[in-house]
């Protein structure tokens, strides 16, 4: 554990999920291998177009309508039925397609077991603070175990714009009815939660498992107050 600057009494935590409560990276390679492999199945016509095509699709829908950038989900359905328009699908005929393709990709997203080691923290914490969980993501986190942790969750789109932006952040402010620096936030990036947290006045925690040296990190925007490499330590840091 170190610290950046002299933290406070702590009465409430809010938490990033992806990378933060368990490592997201392989979920993502996956969901998205399967969710290829499903659309070239299913719609051999999206084949022909390569990764960079989509992806040039994905950043063409984002430009029209910025939100999108705000709501991963939608922001996916509304890039593969505009792809599929150009490839000459009909507006309902894409629709269909990409509507199939995105209740995959949720069930797929939230299909993993997330570490005994985050559960144990969060239930010990749970009993002694409110939690509540701020996520740019779409996990669905009834279905992987973390719903009875948490008093609230936030997610970009539907409760506000994307972290680092302020609005989640203020909502948990407000629904935790208490100041804003007594409130840590962990989170594993350096922009969305250390920066996001700081600049919305609650206090910050960078979560560091990948041995990282902030002074180096290019993201490094605004120091947390603490860093642990450990989610145990939370507990800790509790007890002081």
């Amino acid at each position: 554990m170190r610290f950046y600057r002299q933290l406070g009494r702590i009465e409430a935590m809010t938490f990033d999920l992806d990378d933060t409560l368990y490592d997201n990276r392989p979920i993502i390679r996956r969901v998205e291998a399967q969710a290829t492999e499903w659309l070239h199945t299913h719609h051999p016509i999206s084949a022909s177009k390569s990764n960079s095509w989509w992806q040039e699709i994905k950043h063409q829908v984002a430009e029209k309508d910025s939100w999108l950038r705000n709501d991963v989900t939608l922001w996916r359905l509304k890039s593969i039925e505009y792809g599929l328009i150009q490839l000459g699908y009909s507006v309902q005929q894409a629709h269909q397609a990409a509507t199939d393709l995105v209740d995959l990709v949720l069930e797929l997203r939230s299909d993993f077991k997330v570490p005994d080691s985050s559960l144990q923290v969060l239930d010990k914490l749970s009993k002694t603070m409110p939690l509540v969980a701020i996520t740019n993501g779409n996990v669905d986190i009834h279905k992987i175990g973390l719903s009875r942790y948490f008093s609230k969750v936030l997610k970009a789109g539907a409760d506000g714009r994307a972290k680092p932006h302020q609005e989640m952040y203020h909502k948990a402010v407000q629904f935790l009815e208490l100041p804003a620096k007594s409130i840590l936030h962990v989170g594993d990036h350096l922009i969305t939660d250390v920066h996001g947290a700081k600049r919305s006045g609650l206090s910050a925690c960078w979560f560091n498992d990948q041995n990282k040296i902030i002074r180096n990190e290019p993201k490094t925007r605004t120091l947390p107050d603490v860093e642990v490499k450990l989610l145990h330590e939370l507990i800790l840091l509790n007890e002081r």
